[in-house]
């Protein structure tokens, strides 16, 4: 069947990606349950082998970690795309009982989608009516939590971010954590539910959780919280099929994308869309000004407000959770970027700047912002304040028209929150690493501390086919310095569409620096892992150092290269240095030495008589003959 068919016929013919619906290694999926019995926290348990008899023969406790992948991983579960996961949280929305069951889709495009025949095979087969917020009610989290409320989704968070830190703690796992600088962050000891309504309701934080996406399994964004990644998929014109999409969502969500940005520009967007988020655990965004542009067929200047408007209750009632919106793409910034050596580098700044520009009218986003806060209060989507005019360059970083945006958008994020709407600020972009600092502490000035979402940023501009390196150093510094969700780029930036392997490099490269500033924050916990897998360096147990990694598949085939034998997996050298250079090796030998004089002082002590004797027995002559 060609690829053609086979997506016409997708109703029937979908699978699941088989790769990303294989436990990793020594792991298995756990629920932590909440104060509630449908509150089932997943968390992955790595298992760990015993320290062999030469260095105590002790048990080592399993180590948990942050599991982004859903039910794929568990094989308790089964797994049809057809029908999309399981609901997690309808039975939370409807306790509220601040929503209705529409009749049907209130969007005109999602209705002439839905009575197309043509699209039937092709479309996902069990769509629901959506949800909607009853008459004057406000059902964000930001709302509640205003409201001195903590939901199960509160709750959901706090108990994922906490990792079971008292257990780990009581079995010595963090027997050392280096004390962090968190620049002014206000990270706690432990995540409690209560710290996460304030910080929710503070706006510092946001879960993005539309009641439309009962499928989600709730995270947090926010500077005192894990840093997370953001993975992007998506189709284009040049091709990419729906189930190619799905399977790019599902091997993405393995390597541990937080969230999933479907920036899908090709054919059918509406029902790519439904499929990946029926499928998806984790929050999904889009940049809905990439469909309304499909609409009017690429001609920006035919945009109008009221297609924008159906676009959006289109993409909230199927479930999407955050919207990029470039609102703070105003007419009086687009000259200051005629310099730029790279221009508008933004898909959305330049289709709005092209629109003001046709019309030479303020940016329409901007003018009916307060109706987009209606629009998300009723559905529980969160903003995503698109940065339209980010440096596309290191030459363009700090400019003028970068920083008058942002400004524009901490004033939107103010209006956001009188709406009680959740909000996040999307950052840069390509910035020297000298500059980085700067574009943090302008962001929390501006935004009041609103979440910080940034593309990197690249450091450097000489690397193609190497950005996710470039990146991945910027993303590492504005982590630590309060960025709150980093967005991956992959090593095709710049260059192509990613294939699968490119994303899973990308989202490792990003998660290495996710954690790399959870480390230097010093958020409660992070060196658990860290302690573990050293732990089991230094002691050569090899297969807990392959599945304490972030991709075990990886490290055990570079292992395996040069030592393939199993009998390697046991030995106590590595092809770096062998047998007789290993440092480890050495140091385990210094160590047993000093263990049979009882201490190191001991043997020091001890050397140095050994050494005063022999040179008395010598004739105590400074140099002797050769």
């Amino acid at each position: 069947m060609s690829k053609q068919e086979k997506s016409i016929h997708l109703s029937e013919s979908a699978q699941v990606d088989q790769q990303s619906v294989q436990p990793l290694p020594n792991s298995r999926k756990v629920y932590v349950q909440g104060s509630r019995p449908d509150i089932r926290v997943p968390m992955r348990e790595i298992s760990l082998h015993d320290t062999p008899t030469d260095f105590g023969g002790e048990k080592n406790a399993p180590v948990l970690v942050y599991d982004t992948s859903g039910p794929y991983t568990d094989p308790n579960v089964i797994i049809d795309v057809r029908k999309g996961l399981g609901d997690v949280r309808s039975a939370w929305i409807d306790a509220r009982g601040d929503t209705e069951r529409l009749d049907g889709l209130s969007s005109n495009f999602g209705q002439q989608r839905l009575n197309d025949a043509e699209l039937t095979k092709l479309r996902f087969a069990h769509v629901r009516n959506p949800r909607r917020a009853k008459a004057g009610a406000n059902v964000t989290q930001m709302h509640y939590a205003r409201q001195g409320i903590i939901t199960a989704e509160m709750e959901y968070v706090a108990i994922r971010e906490n990792m079971k830190l008292q257990e780990a703690r009581a079995a010595g796992l963090l027997s050392q954590q280096h004390a962090g600088h968190s620049f002014g962050a206000s990270i706690p000891k432990e995540i409690t539910p209560e710290f996460v309504r304030e910080e929710i309701a503070r706006g510092r934080a946001i879960i993005p959780a539309n009641i439309n996406h009962t499928e989600l399994e709730p995270m947090i964004i926010g500077r005192n919280f894990l840093v997370k990644i953001n993975g992007n998929i998506g189709n284009s014109a040049l091709g990419s099929s729906i189930e190619e999409e799905v399977a790019k969502l599902t091997w993405g969500i393995r390597w541990g994308s937080d969230t999933v940005m479907d920036l899908s520009t090709g054919k059918h967007i509406h029902e790519t869309r439904e499929w990946i988020i029926r499928n998806s655990p984790v929050p999904i965004g889009t940049v809905p000004i990439y469909q309304a542009l499909e609409k009017v067929n690429g001609v920006a200047e035919d945009l109008t407000w009221e297609l924008f408007r159906d676009t959006l209750i289109e993409q909230a009632e199927q479930g999407v959770d955050y919207f990029t919106i470039h609102a703070g793409v105003l007419l009086r910034y687009v000259p200051l970027t005629a310099k730029r050596v790279t221009g508008i580098v933004s898909r959305g700044g330049s289709i709005m700047a092209k629109w003001c520009l046709a019309h030479h009218k303020e940016n329409f986003l901007y003018t009916h912002f307060d109706e987009i806060c209606e629009i998300m209060k009723a559905y529980d989507v969160s903003f995503s304040l698109g940065d339209g005019l980010r440096p596309g360059s290191i030459a363009d970083a700090n400019d003028a028209a970068q920083f008058g945006e942002l400004e524009t958008l901490g004033e939107l994020t103010k209006i956001a929150w009188k709406h009680d709407v959740q909000c996040m600020i999307e950052g840069p972009g390509h910035v020297p690493m000298q500059l980085i600092k700067e574009n943090m502490d302008k962001q929390l000035e501006c935004c009041d501390e609103a979440p910080f979402y940034t593309l990197g940023p690249l450091t450097t501009d000489i690397a193609p086919g190497y950005d996710h390196i470039t990146s991945g150093i910027g993303a590492a510094m504005i982590g630590w310095f309060g960025c709150a969700m980093l967005c991956y780029v992959t090593p095709k930036e710049h260059l192509g569409l990613p294939n699968k392997d490119d994303v899973k490099t990308g989202i490792i490269t990003y998660k290495i620096a996710a954690h790399a500033a959870d480390l230097a924050k010093g958020h409660p916990g992070a060196q658990i892992r860290d302690n573990a897998l050293s732990k089991a360096r230094f002691e050569f147990r090899w297969e807990d150092q392959f599945n304490l990694g972030l991709d075990p598949d990886t490290a055990r085939s570079f292992h395996d290269e040069t030592l393939p034998k199993e009998s390697a997996k046991v030995a106590h050298f590595c092809s770096m240095c062998g047998p007789k250079f290993c440092s480890m090796k050495i140091t385990q030998e210094v160590r047993e030495y000093a263990a049979k004089i009882e201490t190191v002082d001991v043997t020091v002590e001890q050397g140095m008589r050994e050494q005063a004797e022999r040179f008395r027995q010598e004739g105590s002559q400074l140099y002797q003959k050769v």
